[in-house]
């Protein structure tokens, strides 16, 4: 009978999504969501897709999951908890909060686990597969309950990153690739970087000519040099994708022999390079010129990006002072940098600049400080001589084979693409579908952008906007205003400019007949970035959240810009050190109802007047900090009068309104 009374419910498919409160809803596909009570939810988690059964209780409309289509989670990350001396893993994620029964895999004693300790789990057992409860297996032990280190191994582990560096061979020879490489170690090349950076990848040289134009020539570091194609050491390169930078750490694609030692451009150490050598005209126009060919160079001064933006911006940079030559050298440079920017200015995209948060650590991984990198004319330098040379990849790729490793970028998704008018013209805009499908057109409008009083619709156009790709064929790049780039400026860093750098020696060798890389590159390498970018920001929410918990009990008071607008409130950036900060509607007015967050136009209205929008600096003061979920709440120090006191002001004022005549309003 039960199961007649089953078959004869109607069913719906959905998406399990779960409450702080123990229920649950399944959303459809058609945008109907129906309640799930607390015992219907012991069976189920967070994501799961489902098929459920509709029935009617007390009047109400609820949905019984019935069916797993497809089980949310496999393997999680989450933390140890002894019930009943019974060993149980809570998973490490905000919609996931109960305890499961879990066991050991072969190999890992339990006794090796105690309270709190990170682990790697993975679900065996699924109450809607006909099982008895939740079940899971510990396959790993990440680290001990309060290890300071937790949040660089957690987030690794979390989307299962290499957590070493690469294995280290115990001999290095220079590949026989026939290559002729033009002696370079005496010109005076330099490198300009961090303090601290050992993987130093590119040195510059520059000459202004007497016609006004300028030669610059780009050495990069060469790693091909030493890895041959399809090794062991080339496919683990490509396994990784790219260095995997974290707040206070990284983990390199390469072996630190070969990155920091063998292949960087050292100060007095000659080093194998490939190099592009090309034209720059007064105006910063690149001439479709550029030579490529392989070299030995000698680096003949490490400068720092503070000391030179010190120099070139201030005059001085203390007692250090650049010889004669290394002097030429900067000064060409920065012309060339001036042109570059001016050609940018007028005839590509532009964005505005934001700065950089870096933090400071102890031995211990405390946070000491957090600081602001502003981006300054030594950034701008070395920027523009690596954009100059990944467009002369760009053409040269395209010109002799017609693939390579591109970053393309679309410009607007072209679904999109009606409202993106319609939002443009609104705003006095003057412009189409057909402009802003070409280059010029894409160009234009962000120059137009960057000349409003205020970000918000530079905000709100940036939702409209395609993601930059990496594809094996040529293709503009809208975000930058360019009609074709490579990338081949860090190949100690990127496994794809190890590509474009044996493609680049091919033509250097007189090559015709190469094989396009994998079809699968460009998605292997755009998913590393996509996990390395997620590590990194849950790093460094982490960090934050340590860095920032006395700062409830303190009320201490920060400026923010307001970036993002959803239905449930709206997320900031605290401009002093960048932490993201989430503003609930219930902290911004004693009754929700009387606030609309409307995502779409990016503001947020009360009582029916706009108060916020995309863009705006306010002022907030943090009330709580979740560890556990490494979030951060807080809410406007602005005040807002109740709806009573708002209707006492509007009573008054048609008072007022009322009592004066025509005669005597003024």
């Amino acid at each position: 009978m039960k199961q007649q009374i089953k078959e004869s419910l109607p069913k719906k498919e959905g998406t399990i999504k779960t409450t702080e409160k123990f229920f649950g809803f399944l959303e459809t596909a058609d945008k109907n969501s129906y309640f799930i009570p607390p015992p219907y939810m012991k069976k189920v988690m967070h994501g799961d897709k489902v098929v459920a059964l509709i029935r009617t209780e007390k009047d109400k409309e609820v949905a019984e999951p019935n069916e797993l289509l497809e089980q949310s989670v496999d393997r999680f990350i989450g933390r140890v908890k002894m019930i009943h001396n019974r060993l149980n893993v809570v998973p490490d994620h905000p919609q996931l909060k109960d305890a499961i029964r879990t066991k050991t895999r072969r190999g890992l004693s339990p006794k090796e686990l105690t309270e709190g300790d990170w682990v790697v789990a993975k679900l065996t057992q699924h109450p809607l597969k006909g099982e008895n409860g939740f079940f899971c297996q510990i396959s790993e032990k990440i680290t001990d309950a309060n290890d300071s280190i937790a949040p660089w191994s957690v987030t690794l582990a979390r989307h299962d990153l290499p957590k070493k560096d690469p294995e280290p061979q115990n001999h290095w020879e220079m590949l026989d690739e026939s290559l002729i490489r033009t002696d370079l170690t005496q010109q005076p090349f330099i490198t300009i970087d961090g303090e601290s950076t050992t993987d130093m990848d590119d040195a510059l040289h520059s000459i202004a000519n007497d016609n006004g134009t300028f030669t610059l020539t780009i050495a990069i570091a060469d790693p091909t040099a030493y890895i041959a194609e399809n090794t062991e050491l080339d496919n683990q390169a490509r396994k990784r994708g790219f260095t995997i930078y974290l707040p206070g750490h990284n983990i390199p694609m390469l072996p630190r022999k070969l990155s920091d030692d063998l292949c960087s451009l050292r100060e007095d150490e000659v080093r194998p390079a490939l190099c592009c050598r090309v034209t720059i005209e007064a105006d910063g126009n690149i001439l479709d010129n550029a030579h490529f060919f392989s070299a030995l160079i000698k680096s003949q001064s490490r400068l720092s990006y503070d000391n030179v933006s010190e120099l070139i911006e201030n005059g001085s940079c203390g007692n250090w002072w650049p010889s004669k030559i290394i002097a030429e050298q900067l000064t060409a440079l920065h012309a060339i940098t001036k042109a570059r920017m001016h050609w940018r200015k007028t005839r590509a995209a532009t964005f505005p600049d934001y700065p950089d948060y870096r933090f400071e650590l102890s031995e211990d991984n405390d946070v000491i400080a957090i600081h602001v990198d502003t981006r300054r004319i030594a950034n701008r330098m070395v920027e523009e001589a690596m954009v100059t040379a990944n467009i002369c990849a760009g053409r040269t790729l395209r010109g002799h084979f017609g693939f390579g490793v591109f970053n393309t970028h679309t410009g607007f998704n072209s679904e999109k693409m009606v409202d993106v008018v319609e939002l443009i013209n609104q705003y006095g805009g003057k412009t189409s579908a057909e402009i802003l499908e070409t280059l010029e057109g894409f160009s234009t409008l962000h120059h137009w952008l960057n000349v409003q009083d205020t970000s918000y619709l530079d905000r709100r156009i940036r939702k409209f906007q395609s993601y930059t790709e990496i594809s094996n064929v040529p293709a503009p790049h809208f975000a930058m205003g360019l009609d074709v780039y490579a990338t081949w400026t860090s190949p100690l860093r990127k496994y794809g400019d190890m590509i474009n750098h044996r493609l680049l020696k091919a033509i250097v060798k007189g090559e015709t007949s190469v094989k396009i890389p994998d079809d699968m590159i460009g998605e292997e390498l755009a998913l590393h970035r996509k996990h390395h970018r997620i590590a990194e920001r849950q790093v460094t929410d982490w960090l934050y959240v340590r860095h920032l918990k006395d700062c409830v009990e303190e009320k201490t008071t920060f400026k923010a810009e307001i970036l993002d607008v959803n239905r449930a409130g709206m997320r900031v950036r605290l401009l002093e050190n960048g932490a993201m900060v989430f503003i609930p509607g219930t902290l911004i007015v004693d009754n929700k109802k009387r606030v609309e967050f409307n995502s779409e136009q990016g503001i947020v209205l009360i009582d029916g007047i706009k108060e916020f929008q995309l863009g705006n600096h306010i002022e907030v003061v943090l009330t709580d900090i979740k560890e556990a979920t490494r979030s951060i709440i807080g809410k406007p120090t602005c005040k807002f009068a109740t709806t009573a006191e708002r209707q006492k002001v509007d009573v008054l004022e048609d008072t007022i309104k009322n009592r004066i005549s025509p005669n005597n309003a003024k």
